[in-house]
């Protein structure tokens, strides 16, 4: 069973280095192609060799550009390894521009596709992700569905039941698996001076956030509040776009707020893990939060995880005055929650539907 692991940015590798790690338990023939959507495989070796990954065969080194020039170069570059290096199958994750070219190229050329993290829908076609994952899921011939939300939602759209499998989310088995990993080799809160269930996480990324003026300054008034109100401080880990916006749109970082550059993966995952609240754009934030059992208030107007808010490990606050009501309330909520995205052998479950 031949095998083509193809990811391009972190949150990739993080979710696929269960797959791979099971793969080399296996002893499954399988190859890693890097697009380099985020970053340059040279610039991630470090992240491979924190979470002890094998290197990666192919290098496409696809950098950044606008959606179709990034997506082209990757389509194109992905099809002449898959020509040369033929697999039985392609694995994607996600819903990025390397899961669209990848899932594209292996399609066209007849090979099987399986998408991890299948049928997850925020239901807003804005999103540049929200296209991508549509076009994977409706090309690909096994879609791993974490939940059986997401299997609902793809059976809506048409897709048959025989291609689908309810498997929950290699972000279980990665969480598990990398906090070990994290407790092995760093101490962040220490580097920081926190202490265990003292203080708030942060963060900001998404373009329709941080690029825009109200909903930015909406943010960085509620953490005012929220510092106002519980004296903790929110340690900020801000996405060098979002420092940029901050200086650009003149505002001020309110007392309380700590900020600090994007930690590693190990670090952060720590860092989320020892945190009372969390409050973030991100959706694979709001995957491990609910994983690592603290609460979290998401800082949009929707989200593709509804399985977080149906166990009440999260809440939808947007970008304005909700912040601080939708923070009080998770402060006072239970954290005995049922995780929703499996038992942590997700990546087992997906390599014996494969085989």
């Amino acid at each position: 069973m031949k095998t083509a692991i193809i990811l391009g940015t972190r949150p990739e590798i993080i979710k696929m280095s269960p797959i791979i790690r099971e793969c080399d338990k296996q002893a499954i023939d399988y190859y890693i192609i890097h697009t380099g959507q985020h970053y340059s495989y040279e610039m991630d070796r470090v992240f491979f060799e924190q979470l002890k990954l094998p290197q990666v065969k192919y290098n496409i080194e696809a950098g950044s550009g606008k959606h179709g020039e990034q997506t082209g170069k990757m389509l194109s570059k992905i099809e002449e390894i898959l020509l040369k290096d033929t697999p039985e199958v392609v694995l994607v994750q996600g819903d990025t521009n390397t899961v669209l070219a990848g899932a594209l190229a292996a399609s066209k050329l007849h090979i099987k596709v399986g998408h991890i993290e299948a049928g997850l829908r925020s239901f807003d076609r804005n999103m540049p992700e929200e296209l991508n994952r549509i076009v994977a899921d409706h090309i690909s011939d096994y879609l791993f569905a974490p939940t059986e939300i997401s299997k609902q939602y793809l059976l809506n759209e048409g897709i048959p039941e025989e291609k689908i499998f309810v498997t929950g989310n290699t972000i279980v088995d990665a969480a598990y698996q990398n906090l070990e990993i994290a407790k092995q080799s760093a101490d962040i809160l220490k580097e920081l001076g926190l202490s265990e269930k003292k203080y708030f996480v942060a963060t900001a990324h998404r373009a329709e956030n941080v690029d825009d003026k109200t909903r930015l300054g909406g943010i960085l008034t509620g953490f005012r509040k929220i510092y106002k109100v519980f004296g903790l401080p929110i340690i900020f880990s801000a996405h060098p776009r979002t420092v940029k916006m901050i200086k650009e749109f003149g505002f001020k970082i309110p007392e309380g707020t700590r900020l600090i550059e994007p930690l590693g993966y190990l670090e952060f995952l720590q860092l989320e893990s020892k945190a009372r609240l969390i409050l973030t754009d991100s959706g694979g934030v709001q995957e491990e939060s609910c994983i690592l059992k603290v609460p979290c208030v998401t800082l949009r107007e929707n989200t593709e995880r509804p399985e977080t808010i149906e166990v009440d490990a999260n809440i939808i606050a947007g970008t304005d005055e909700k912040i601080i009501h939708c923070v009080r309330k998770m402060m006072n909520s239970e954290t005995d929650w049922i995780n929703p995205y499996g038992n942590g052998d997700a990546s087992k479950l997906i390599l014996e539907v494969i085989k």
